[in-house]
């Protein structure tokens, strides 16, 4: 709704923004009391409009949010339970190595970790075992 007196539109952003300031100047210099009430009333109104969006947005934001913590404080319970079968199947000595790790902030090398729940830890090679030596002479 462009008058013979409007410049026509320029490319960018800040040339836009002039032309709607030049705009809405030439219109509240030829309006009066009137239209400055409709412009006030419309100013309202899209206020409102983004009013609405943004809250529709944050409600949406709200709702995911809340999935995401019913499922962390699922994930969580999951974690505790499986903590404490493993706290109960490892053996004394088992804890005690880990809580010394634990206070020395080390993580456990990869051989001293245990294979899996209620397995306990074997040295890498059976200890060699003596036969009885027989004086004889052999068959």
């Amino acid at each position: 709704m462009r008058d013979a007196a409007t410049p026509p539109p320029k490319a960018g952003s800040e040339m836009a923004v002039k032309l709607l300031f030049w705009q809405l100047e030439q219109h509240l210099k030829s309006s009066s009391g009137a239209s400055v009430v409709a412009i006030d009333n419309k100013i309202e109104q899209a206020m409102d409009l983004v009013k609405s969006h943004l809250m529709y947005a944050v409600r949406e934001e709200v709702e995911v949010l809340k999935e995401q913590i019913k499922e962390l404080i699922e994930r969580n319970s999951q974690l505790e339970q499986e903590n404490n079968l493993l706290k109960n199947l490892a053996s004394p000595e088992q804890l005690a190595q880990f809580q010394a790790q634990v206070q020395s902030g080390s993580s456990p090398p990869p051989s001293a970790q245990p294979a899996g729940p209620g397995t306990t830890q074997q040295p890498a090679a059976p200890p060699a075992q003596t036969a009885p030596q027989s004086t004889g002479p052999s068959a």
